[in-house]
């Protein structure tokens, strides 16, 4: 189970400045490795506390906050990103290169939220996204979802893995794209399912 990042662990952001040239190229690898493409348009960056933690850091620094009450709002906040027992939780970017296709691209995606899944073997979820970045006429980029997993644990995710029966699938009317996790991945996220 992961951890929340707590206020005795933030590096004041002068300190963390300091610090981030040498800390920096290991959070991109630890991005790098939990990171799922589907499709040309959806990246999943599936967290943890290594990848929330950096994020929490690198708002401190680009905001330049220190007030007490503030970096614990940003602590909060981050937290929210990690996954639950039981569930991964990722950060899904929607991408697109060109500025004009994005902008028609977010509005097509409305409803989005109901055609996200994640396939473990013949069982399928839906992903569950934080609504908070919808409106009524286009959605946000970047999205937050969780994926529960049914109660499989740790060694049966990778199994199914290694089997090619774990996926990620998007069904909307407007984008339509799936990618299995595969096994390196697995065993990666699987770190995350442990108790």
């Amino acid at each position: 189970m992961i951890q929340p990042v707590t206020l005795k662990e933030i590096l004041p952001f002068e300190q963390y400045e300091i610090l981030r040239p040498r800390l920096r190229p290991l959070f991109i690898a630890e991005k790098d490795r939990r990171r799922l493409h589907v499709g040309e348009h959806l990246t999943f960056l599936f967290e943890n506390g290594q990848t929330v933690w950096y994020q929490i850091e690198e708002m401190l620094r680009a905001e330049r906050i220190s007030d007490e009450a503030a970096v614990r709002h940003e602590i909060d906040t981050y937290n929210e990103l990690l996954p639950n027992p039981g569930e991964l939780a990722a950060t899904l970017l929607i991408e697109f290169a060109d500025v004009q296709q994005r902008d028609v691209a977010l509005r097509e995606l409305l409803g989005l939220e109901s055609h996200v899944w994640i396939r473990l073997g013949d069982w399928r979820e839906q992903g569950r996204f934080d609504l908070r970045q919808m409106t009524t006429d286009r959605i946000s980029s970047v999205q937050f979802v969780r994926f529960r997993l049914g109660g499989i644990d740790a060694a049966q995710f990778i199994k199914l893995a290694d089997e090619h029966k774990v996926q990620i699938e998007a069904d909307h009317p407007k984008l339509q794209a799936s990618a299995y996790i595969e096994p390196s991945l697995a065993r990666v996220l699987a770190e995350d399912l442990a108790p």
